[in-house]
């Protein structure tokens, strides 16, 4: 059974204990029969999560109900104070950063921006970043060079955006200063993959020190579809693709391209978010002690180690 399928179940069932809750009658138990229907969606749940397919982690990093970067930067870090613009067009909403407070100390975050409902995601073009959008995080992370600022990205992106506007903006350029420019930062970076990792869009901002992924997130070098398309010429075929893409948390912690899986609570994850939230926040606050003792040469040398080592597969 897909998770899509379990969900199906599940929402069923949540509306039958919603009407349970709703009727009152002295001679039914509706106690008793609410507990059998909570355990029958906990058996499906638990079944589900068991079993999770590629394709199925796909699903669930996609969600839209999923915490974007602004419930992360609400709920872990304080007094944030975004910063907009590139200082050479205009801003990007695909992308928001800024200076934020961790317990007591200066930090800069910032990631990528996708909408809960059709129109935050046009606002943000469904978190697709233009040119002006890279520039504006190089730009953000610069000065947190220059004020020794510790970096926190989160990637969530299905990709760069791929219009002939952007094209003419230099959007390749924004995208490989970035990769050019991270290497060198001289402050610590940790880079978080909070639910779509996409192409050379979400590379662009995870040129780190520490990259996490959370543990139904996904990482490629393009989309399922994008995939299947090119092999097979075949977008339908995009569940068989993701199951050769090597593209979860697992397969990518295997190759060393991810430093540590963020385990996610069981069901919805916007309902237990709390979960995660928590989590981060005593990762982050171990992390931060232990990337701020490291001179800026160890930091460098450090980052350069990770990605040369990136594949190698040989103590597996």
């Amino acid at each position: 059974m897909s998770i899509q399928e379990a969900e199906v179940q599940i929402r069923k069932i949540e509306e039958e204990i919603h009407l349970l809750e709703q009727r009152d009658s002295p001679d039914i138990d509706f106690a008793v029969m609410k507990e059998e229907l909570e355990k029958a969606r906990h058996k499906i749940q638990t079944k589900a999560y068991a079993n999770l397919s590629s394709y199925d982690k796909v699903y669930l990093a996609r969600k839209s109900t999923r915490p974007n970067i602004r419930d992360y930067i609400s709920n872990v870090f304080e007094n944030f104070f975004e910063q907009r613009g590139d200082r050479l067009y205009r801003d990007d909403c695909s992308i928001i950063g800024g200076i934020a407070m961790f317990r007591d100390m200066p930090v800069t975050v910032l990631g990528h921006q996708k909408g809960k409902s059709l129109e935050e995601n046009l606002l943000c073009n469904f978190g697709m970043p233009n040119p002006e959008g890279y520039r504006k995080a190089l730009r953000i992370m610069k000065q947190a060079e220059k004020f020794k600022r510790p970096i926190i990205t989160f990637i969530d992106t299905a990709g760069a955006y791929p219009g002939i506007e952007a094209e003419e903006h230099g959007q390749g350029e924004a995208i490989a200063r970035n990769l050019m420019e991270m290497c060198n930062l001289t402050v610590p970076v940790i880079s978080i993959v909070i639910g779509e990792g996409g192409s050379g869009g979400a590379l662009a901002l995870s040129i780190a020190n520490r990259i996490w992924m959370l543990e139904n997130a996904v990482y490629s070098v393009l989309s399922p579809e994008g995939f299947a398309t090119i092999l097979w010429k075949d977008s339908s075929k995009a569940k068989e693709a993701s199951e050769i893409m090597k593209l979860t948390a697992q397969d990518l912690y295997a190759f060393n391209i991810v430093d540590v899986i963020v385990k996610e609570p069981m069901g919805n994850l916007n309902e237990h978010a709390d979960f995660i939230y928590t989590q981060l926040r005593d990762m982050l606050n171990n992390e931060l002690v232990a990337l701020s003792k490291m001179s800026e040469r160890a930091l460098l040398e450090q980052r350069y180690k990770k990605f040369r080592s990136i594949g190698d597969c040989s103590g597996i």
